[in-house]
């Protein structure tokens, strides 16, 4: 599943292609894949307005895995591309270059000429797009229930977030409620820079690693992001390009592989029922 640097990259890409666009035309093939308002139901009966039909773009906002397509009269549409989710522009006279599994298709326009569309494309259709009148009462009715953004944590918050909590520091990383924006790669990522084991108790960390682990949390996820985030089988950003930062994985899908720090053979385990890759000798456990 695409995580944030994913989605940060692609909001970086979309938003010089679809800012000041207006939305003209609204093709929806699954309206099961959209939800109005406060509805956790699909609406079948969705009306295009509901789709940012006729209004201008203003603006794109991200936090943690999730992408809010915000218009000038506030009207948004939160997409998330759950496991093969794609949302991608197609420039004007071009060809869809795929066009299975295709949902979604806005037709764009800027001040009389065509601006191409944008694409929402989902094989497995755990992803999908949530409309609201207005981003504020997206933020009140989603994202109020996720944690802080990942990118801009800091130590204090860090620790507080953290305290109280008996499970491991992985499942809670991956805990959107308590930090938004870290999935399977990132969490493994990040605790093998921050020397820190996945099944070290979240609240029993010593002051001297939450301070690290905050600085392992931002450091990787802008690297991440610098790389175009991690492409391991569908992700594609907003020109259809995949990241590199999966050439840069040091843990994550390597067990058995000697660690690049130390030398040892990593150790694959599971961990908040995910496949979990560790460093024996480079991980302190903490319980």
């Amino acid at each position: 599943m695409p995580e944030l640097p994913e989605i940060d990259h692609l909001r970086q890409s979309l938003e010089p292609l679809l800012v000041g666009s207006v939305v003209c035309r609204v093709k929806l093939t699954r309206p099961d894949i959209v939800r109005t308002g406060r509805s956790r139901r699909p609406d079948a009966r969705v009306r295009r307005s509901s789709l940012l039909m006729g209004e201008r773009i203003e603006r794109l906002v991200r936090h943690g895995k999730e992408l809010a397509i915000v218009s000038r009269g506030g009207a948004s549409v939160c997409v998330h591309l759950g496991m093969s989710g794609q949302l991608w522009h197609c420039p004007p006279g071009e060809r869809l270059r795929r066009r299975d599994h295709v949902h979604c298709v806005w037709h764009l326009a800027k001040e009389g000429a065509g601006r191409g569309r944008l694409v929402f494309r989902d094989p497995r259709r755990f992803g999908g797009l949530w409309c609201y009148a207005s981003f504020d009462d997206l933020k009140a009715s989603r994202w109020t229930r996720l944690g802080p953004d990942a990118l801009r944590i800091d130590t204090r918050t860090l620790r507080k977030v953290l305290a109280g909590t008996r499970r491991s520091i992985k499942a809670t990383l991956l805990d959107q409620g308590v930090l938004a924006g870290i999935g399977n790669i990132y969490a493994d990522e990040i605790l093998f820079a921050a020397g820190i084991h996945p099944q070290s108790g979240a609240s029993l960390l010593p002051p001297d690693r939450y301070r690290r682990l905050a600085n392992e949390i931002r450091r990787v996820l802008t690297e991440a992001l610098e790389s175009g985030g991690s492409t391991i089988r569908d992700y594609v950003d907003g020109r259809g390009m995949a990241g590199s930062y999966a050439l840069r994985h040091r843990v994550y899908g390597r067990a058995g592989r000697p660690c690049t720090a130390c030398g040892q053979e990593l150790r694959g385990i599971t961990e908040a029922q995910r496949a979990t890759v560790l460093c024996p000798g480079c991980q302190d456990l903490f319980l």
